[in-house]
């Protein structure tokens, strides 16, 4: 294609719509100079590797049940009985099994009591149900991801782990096959010292589980943060996860609650696939970028509510691919390089109430023809519409549709991105944004907002 071949057949283009435009209000384009692609997100983290270390060996503390002492973990452990607590105290030796039910595993601070595996295997292996590890630092798991090595084997129903730390494994805590299991205030540290995340564990891990509660921890340097596969009724909720492939990941598992969770510099944030019935709620997705980069990815997932999330600074803010029935709504999409990716017949979705700003394309949407985004009365707010808001509700009596004619083009032939700046694309781009009689293919919505439904967004800048 000549450039004077797109010069003629835009002038042709742009006279037809401005025929068809006469009269109508039409949006205007805003300057996206002043776009941030990465926000600079200040969110306290530990220092992945910076914890106290108890002096002494692996075996120098001490196991303890009612004030009698043991030789070591594992025989206290062997010597417990339904309702003991084991109390360590420094350093003491693992690898350990319990068998026993209601069995406590504490110290007073994962500074104060460190169980230690010799890199071989799992370290804790929780067999029986009802028992609690808390306050200890389980650390040196073995290497294997095809053995699912992991610091803490969790295999008895209605056991958890809380207020610890768990350092150098492959897999956190591996949750198999039982229900009502919880994973609380915990810091997960993997190992950076293995490059590619295909090699690492995952942090949290649960196969089969159902019921479980997943709460307020700390997640670095493993593959994924959270990995569900056949899990269901989850809660997960106040976590925070950073550096990874995927903060959370689903794979086929249904009705779960994902909700108030922080991911930041991770490939992706939030990985949701092949799922149903979830519940995406109040979550921040910040700086993620890279082979993927999605905020949100939503790969076959239907029936699903994404709501109320902050996606701040992403390659894409959300990603849609092969989804239906959803609905995205209230959301906060700032300053990614696409707000909205839509792709391979994800068309049945119902957004209103999101905010778009500083963006650098607000939408982008592979689909064959024009898709009406909400049904409601209320749509969403986009920083480069030109609302007219006659009766003062709040919501323009103009449509918008926020990627038109000039967008794909220049995406179909970067060779024309040349006149992207000229007034004929300009015109075109007003056209197909704002009138109604010209039906392009994309995203349509019909009750652009007045303002922004998000009043604190500037908070990201400061």
């Amino acid at each position: 294609m000549s450039e004077r071949a797109v010069e003629v057949g835009f002038a042709v283009v742009v006279a037809v719509l401005l025929v068809v435009s006469v009269g109508a209000v039409v949006a205007t384009p805003v300057d996206d100079a002043t776009r941030q692609t990465n926000i600079d997100f200040d969110q306290q983290v530990p220092e992945s590797y910076d914890f106290d270390d108890p002096t002494g060996d692996a075996g120098d503390g001490t196991a303890a049940i009612d004030g009698q002492q043991y030789d070591s973990l594992a025989a206290a452990v062997d010597a417990a009985e339904p309702g003991d607590t084991v109390e360590v105290q420094g350093h003491v030796a693992g690898p350990i099994t319990l068998d026993t039910p209601n069995v406590t595993i504490a110290g007073t601070s994962p500074s104060d009591a460190v169980i230690s595996g010799d890199e071989d295997g799992n370290v804790v292996t929780i067999n029986a149900s009802d028992v609690t590890v808390r306050d200890v630092w389980v650390r040196d798991a073995g290497y294997s991801t095809a053995d699912n090595d992991a610091a803490v084997w969790l295999a008895g129903a209605n056991s958890s782990v809380e207020d610890a730390r768990i350092t150098n494994t492959t897999f956190g805590v591996w949750i198999d096959g039982v229900p009502d299991a919880r994973v609380a205030g915990t810091t997960i540290v993997g190992r950076s010292s293995i490059e590619r995340f295909s090699d690492r564990g995952n942090g949290i891990q649960l196969w089969r589980a159902s019921s479980a509660e997943i709460a307020d921890n700390r997640i670095t340097d493993v593959r994924d943060g959270i990995y569900f596969s056949w899990s269901s009724d989850v809660q997960a909720y106040g976590n925070t996860m950073w550096d990874l492939r995927y903060g959370v990941h689903y794979m086929y598992s249904d009705r779960n609650r994902l909700e108030n969770n922080t991911a930041f510099d991770n490939d992706v944030g939030y990985a949701l696939m092949i799922s149903d019935d979830l519940e995406i709620l109040n979550n921040t997705a910040v700086n993620n970028s890279g082979t993927s980069g999605h905020g949100i990815l939503v790969r076959e997932v239907d029936h699903s509510t994404i709501a109320g999330n902050d996606l701040v600074g992403n390659d894409n803010g959300i990603f849609y691919y092969n989804s239906q029935d959803d609905e995205f709504a209230d959301n906060l999409v700032l300053a990614n390089d696409v707000g909205v990716h839509l792709t391979a017949g994800s068309t049945n979705l119902h957004g209103h109430g999101n905010t778009f700003i500083d963006n650098a394309d607000a939408m982008y949407a592979v689909v064959g023809q024009q898709v009406a985004w909400n049904t409601t009365d209320r749509g969403n707010y986009w920083d480069d519409a030109s609302t007219v808001d006659v009766d003062h509700d709040g919501v323009s009596e103009v449509r918008f549709q926020p990627e038109g004619t000039v967008e794909r083009l220049t995406r179909d032939h970067p060779e024309v991105r040349v006149f992207s700046s000229s007034p004929a694309f300009d015109a075109v781009r007003l056209a197909s944004r704002s009138v109604p009689l010209v039906e392009t293919r994309g995203v349509v919505d019909h009750y652009p907002l007045e303002s922004p439904a998000h009043d604190d967004w500037r908070r990201y800048y400061e």
